[in-house]
């Protein structure tokens, strides 16, 4: 028989089960769930965010502004590196809206591919592409580096582009981002497998400005970072688009690389299609339009430090040929105002003499003025003037040879050549431009700061170029210490703003240039809390 005085198994459970409700989770008040939630890694904290309704609402109050995590690693395995940069980039809480690798040579795209998506989810928009260098803070030392591979020239024989000889260019940086008020997602650039020679640009174009209406209501993007393919000519490409997009669309890029990217939308990811080649993708950021008015304002700027200086007198192209087997053309010239026609070897002793004591030392390009007429679709053509580099070969009794093909007769052009002393003042200038922006800014808006960024620097910059480490990243570290960053030593950096914080930005009557030669771009994102009562 039992004892009355002790309460039955059915009531001790349910006072049991009533202590529970009342000592457990639901005693932890908001600020106190916040703490802990805001000291989880983001895997964990993702789990806690599906908990509950409260649960979820602490959790974005945690991520209530805007959040970048770049890490980098320089180890042999690919397993190992990305696993470092992994959880290095995922310590905090975070909800990836567009992840970035750049990655050495040495390591098989599609490896780091599946091993990134795996830990990022299907919907997280990502671009792995391979780099000449990459620049960042190290995933496990947290030592700022500057890191240049040499060239390297193996088998392409993969499918995905990767280099089956020995190489041993090993290393990654990646960047996620968490960008509240935008929309993220990879639009490619389409070329038919059916009708290989024309890349479909109208389409590329269209399909970033109806992605942009679609989220946002306008067609205007906040910014595009893009990636080129290697072996595509991305200066008619970057001419249409400085055309088609609106003054305050930032672009920003590499022209040159291997590439494997996965869009959100599932219709738009043709990587891998037999029907297309991709020859380029633009990770378009765009405003919500269902953004809330408890969610500030974030902001891209472009900087540029240039690295030439022009030599020599303006020359206009005389007569023009086209070697479509190596992509070069073949020119003769006249100094602008004058009737004689010159030969190439005859251009080449004028600027060897111009150029004095650094006739071995310097790259030579010229930069080609062009003035043309553009228009997508039915749209009525608008005429641009655009400023485009080609690398100068050398030249003979007949020809200037140059790298790259769209030169027409009659173009103007003028030499450039790499010039590490006008780099150097011009990183000095980038500097100072990007500490008054922090001053001025924090003037106006006291809630305004920098989240992180983005570095673009020419291969042929760095250490060598400078004769002393980690110039190109200083900028940025000196002006945002401890604000995360990555940067990559590009095949063509790529930068156009009408924002621009360098005076190269705000010249008046200079033809627009998109793509650069040595020179370092430099993205900054920033952002602005909402004004105080929302």
């Amino acid at each position: 028989m039992d004892d009355p005085s002790r309460p039955s198994s059915s009531s001790s459970s349910r006072n049991d089960t009533k202590m529970v409700k009342t000592t457990g989770f639901s005693l932890l008040t908001d600020d106190l769930l916040h703490n802990i939630l805001a000291r989880l890694p983001a895997p964990s904290f993702a789990s806690a965010a599906c908990v509950s309704k409260s649960w979820n609402r602490v959790s974005s109050q945690v991520l209530s502004r805007p959040k970048l995590a770049s890490a980098l690693s320089l180890d042999p395995s690919p397993q190992v590196a990305v696993r470092e940069v992994i959880d290095k980039v995922l310590t905090d809480p975070i909800r990836p809206d567009f992840a970035i690798a750049s990655v050495g040579s040495g390591f098989r795209l599609y490896d780091i591919f599946k091993l990134i998506s795996k830990k990022l989810g299907t919907k997280t928009p990502i671009i792995i592409s391979t780099a000449n260098g990459i620049i960042g803070r190290d995933a496990l030392t947290d030592e700022l580096k500057e890191v240049k591979w040499t060239s390297f020239s193996g088998d392409l024989s993969d499918d995905d582009g990767s280099i089956t000889s020995e190489d041993e260019n090993f290393g990654i940086v990646l960047t996620v981002g968490f960008v509240p008020g935008l929309k993220v997602d990879v639009i490619p650039l389409l070329r038919s497998t059916k009708e290989p020679r024309d890349a479909l640009v109208e389409k590329f174009v269209m399909d970033i400005r109806d992605y942009t209406d679609s989220v946002s209501g306008c067609k205007s993007p906040v910014g595009i970072i893009l990636f080129g393919e290697g072996l595509v000519n991305m200066k008619p490409i970057l001419n249409i688009l400085d055309y088609a997009m609106p003054e305050e669309t930032v672009i920003v890029g590499d022209e040159r690389g291997r590439f494997l990217y996965k869009t959100a939308n599932k219709s738009r990811n043709f990587c891998g299609s037999a029907k297309f080649f991709t020859d380029a993708v633009a990770l378009t950021f765009a405003r919500d339009r269902n953004n809330t008015h408890g969610i500030g304002n974030i902001r891209f700027h472009v900087a540029l430090s240039n690295g030439v200086s022009a030599i020599g007198p303006t020359y206009r192209a005389a007569s023009v040929r086209v070697n479509c087997s190596d992509h070069s053309t073949w020119l003769t010239a006249k100094i602008e105002g004058q009737r004689a026609i010159l030969d190439g070897q005859r251009i080449m002793n004028d600027i060897n003499v111009a150029l004095e004591d650094h006739v071995d030392s310097s790259d030579l390009y010229i930069g080609v003025t062009k003035r043309q007429n553009c228009s997508i679709g039915s749209e009525r053509p608008r005429s641009i003037t655009s400023l485009s580099f080609y690398g100068v070969v050398g030249g003979d009794d007949e020809y200037l040879y140059v790298n790259g093909l769209g030169i027409r007769t009659g173009d103007r052009f003028q030499f450039y050549r790499s010039d590490p002393d006008t780099a150097l003042n011009s990183i000095g200038r980038v500097s100072l431009d990007l500490k008054n922006f922090k001053f001025n800014e924090s003037r106006k808006n006291i809630s305004h700061e920098v989240f992180g960024g983005f570095i673009f620097s020419c291969y042929g910059r760095g250490d060598t170029f400078f004769t002393r480490e980690d110039v190109d990243s200083s900028p940025f570290v000196k002006n945002f210490p401890g604000v995360p960053f990555a940067g990559i030593f590009c095949g063509g950096e790529i930068g156009r703003s009408s924002s621009s914080l360098t005076e190269e930005g705000h010249k008046e009557n200079v033809p627009s240039c998109c793509l650069h030669v040595y020179s370092t771009v430099y993205l900054v994102m920033s952002y602005t809390s909402p004004p105080l009562g929302y």
